[in-house]
């Protein structure tokens, strides 16, 4: 149990007092009824101070010296004689209070220990005895040790719409930790007339209340009374250790800070609107903060600058659109600008010319113009089209160019407008589509097997090639009728063999479902569930030749990395990965084949019954090092 107690002692030939007020603290063991006397060590207080009495059990003065103090002698108002020193208690500390009240021992409140008179008048003369250059250094190397380089980040606004010409600040405060210092950055939003970058206000420490400019040195700890030199270097100055006449100051603190507080800044009303992620763990595991809601913002509609669109004067007809609106925005008369990325990806890149060619005959009464054949192409890279018409003996027709390659709008668009008309797209190019090319309409009837095989790899942009909307199709137009549709074709297979004529087939579709299928999707149907045997263009070996000089000619050296990827995606070790994992880790390592060429070795190399590849085939097939073929010409493997 612990005591806080005092006792009187005389001092002799003292000046101005008589006696000292000593405070001590009694400390009562339980366990053994031993009783230790401390007094708690002051500076500058010339007399011994520590362990008074050393821990023992004390007994009571005589005639009761046979007895020793207990638990019941001492408390609150109670005096105590311990080796001939009375000490008078005056407090306990929170545990003894708890623990006499629950052994049935009432305490008193707390009694006020006396003043000591040389306490009083030392606190006299160190009033009187100030320093001539006192120190008011505050050290925060701690701070800046703790809290370099975090930095407090809030967003807000400063509205000054009201003013002429004001308009709506967007500001971001940053608070910086390390010194309690303050920056305020103004985003400045694109077009708005402001120079980009700037700052509100610079790293400083803000003023809480702000009436005016403040003087020089209204911040400066020191105030100089007189100077007896001409400068300070090895003057002498006297230093107000007063304070006369300063006034204090007050920053923003962190404190000051949070989600919709308004802050002064220099006479401008900063509202903070939000905060980032680490502001909210820093005021939550200080301030026990959990509710961040952002603060409603006044829209800026007002205060923004936009980029104004001015209508283009109507098209005269002379050159193409692109090139007149070219020439009105520019006061040079500039070339149109291309479509760069589009043409890089979609140029000639070797075989692969993507261009799509389709045949087609010209609509018309004129009974001669029915033998006319014709080509029209179609560029992927700018979107152009080109006819052109093939010669024939004894038509009485020039073959050659009909149209020449250039963009063609669709018909029946108003032309002379400001508004650039619509061009014929890819998706408008397919089998039994009708095109109407500056007044000649023609009726495409066939395409070669570059553009089939290009529009089925890419189903994405051409759905008339999409076999699995193509499908969609087809099950929701028999779905009704769908027994009686299997039946009559039965009946044309006598043998069950599984095969039917394209024509029969063709034809007794367009006879259900009329217009809402094309001959082209047809074709793809064919072409996917296609009956002949194809032709075998290339052996397994042949294959492999051309496979290792692609290799050969880009320098491919990432087998081990191959190596390593098959084995990640077969983490049982079992030899086997689906086809799409191999292609996609082969196209992953960059081997340098095309697709189809991929698609092609992927046929060639050995799987299991699930229709797994078996990748260390696959990585015979591909090792250079192992049983190397005869280099050959790379030919187009992709027709």
């Amino acid at each position: 149990l612990c005591f806080e107690a005092f006792f009187q002692e005389a001092a002799q030939e003292r000046p101005g007092y008589t006696y000292h007020i000593r405070k001590v603290k009694i400390f009562l063991f339980m366990e053994d009824g031993t009783i230790q006397v401390l007094e708690p060590t002051i500076n500058n207080s010339g007399i011994p101070q520590g362990t008074l009495i050393s821990r023992q059990r004390i007994p009571f003065p005589a005639p009761r010296n046979e007895d020793f103090y207990d638990i019941l002698d001492f408390n609150i108002g109670k005096e105590v004689e311990l080796f001939g020193r009375v000490y008078k208690i005056t407090n306990c500390d929170r545990f003894t209070r708890i623990f006499l009240n629950r052994v049935g021992i009432h305490v008193p409140d707390p009694i006020n220990i006396p003043p000591d008179p040389y306490s009083v008048q030392r606190e006299k003369l160190s009033e009187g005895m100030v320093p001539k250059k006192p120190s008011r250094h505050i050290d925060k190397l701690g701070q800046f040790l703790d809290f370099d380089r975090k930095v407090l980040r809030f967003y807000g606004y400063w509205d000054d719409r009201e003013s002429l010409n004001g308009m709506l600040h967007d500001l971001e405060i940053h608070y910086y930790l390390a010194d309690d210092t303050i920056e305020v950055k103004e985003n400045i939003p694109p077009n708005s007339g402001c120079d980009s970058g700037f700052m509100f206000l610079h790293r400083c420490k803000l003023l809480k209340v702000y009436e005016e400019l403040p003087s020089l040195g209204y911040n400066d700890p020191h105030t100089v009374l007189n100077v007896l030199s001409t400068g300070f270097l090895k003057g002498r100055y006297l230093v107000d250790a007063l304070n006369c006449g300063q006034q204090s100051v007050e920053y923003y603190e962190d404190s000051d800070l949070a989600i919709g507080a308004v802050i002064n800044v220099y006479g401008r009303k900063v509202v903070l609107t939000d905060c980032d992620h680490f502001t909210k763990e820093y005021y939550a595991k200080k301030y026990g903060l959990d509710d961040f809601t952002p603060h409603e913002r006044p829209r800026a509609d007002s205060g923004v600058v936009k980029k104004q669109t001015y209508p283009l004067p109507p098209y005269n007809g002379f050159g193409t659109h692109e090139d007149s609106a070219a020439n009105c925005r520019n006061v040079i008369p500039v070339q149109p600008h291309r479509h760069f990325k589009k043409v890089l990806n979609k140029d000639r890149q070797g075989l692969n010319s993507h261009i799509l060619r389709f045949r087609a005959e010209l609509i018309s009464k004129i009974p001669a113009d029915k033998d006319r054949q014709f080509v029209i192409s179609y560029y992927l890279s700018d979107d152009t089209i080109s006819v052109y018409e093939n010669a024939l003996h004894n038509t009485g027709f020039i073959g050659g160019e009909f149209i020449k390659r250039t963009q063609i709008p669709k018909p029946g668009q108003e032309i002379y407008t400001s508004e650039p008309p619509e061009y014929f797209g890819p998706q408008d190019f397919y089998v039994g589509n009708t095109l109407l090319l500056y007044g000649f309409e023609f009726l495409m009837v066939e395409a070669d097997e570059y553009t089939l095989q290009y529009m089925e790899l890419n189903c994405q942009v051409f759905p008339k090639s999409n076999i699995i909307l193509i499908k969609n199709k087809i099950r929701e137009a028999l779905k009704p009728i769908y027994k009686q549709f299997v039946c009559e074709f039965l009946k044309t297979d006598p043998d069950q063999i599984g095969v039917i004529c394209y024509a029969n087939l063709s034809k007794k579709l367009k006879e259900i479902m009329g217009d809402s299928i094309t001959h082209h999707e047809l074709i793809t149907l064919a072409r996917h569930y296609n009956a002949q045997c194809k032709k075998e263009w290339y052996t397994k070996e042949s294959l492999r030749s051309v496979v290792h000089t692609e290799m050969k000619r880009f320098l491919f050296n990432q087998m081990e990395r191959l190596h390593e990827s098959f084995l990640q995606q077969d983490p049982n070790r079992s030899g086997y990965i689906s086809r799409d994992t191999a292609y996609a880790v082969c196209r992953g390592a960059k081997l340098p084949i095309t697709r189809e060429l991929l698609n092609a070795v992927l046929d060639k190399i050995f799987k299991n019954e699930a229709g797994e590849i078996d990748y260390r085939d696959l990585l015979g097939f591909l090792d250079l090092k192992q049983s190397p073929p005869y280099p050959t010409v790379p030919t187009d493997t992709q027709v």
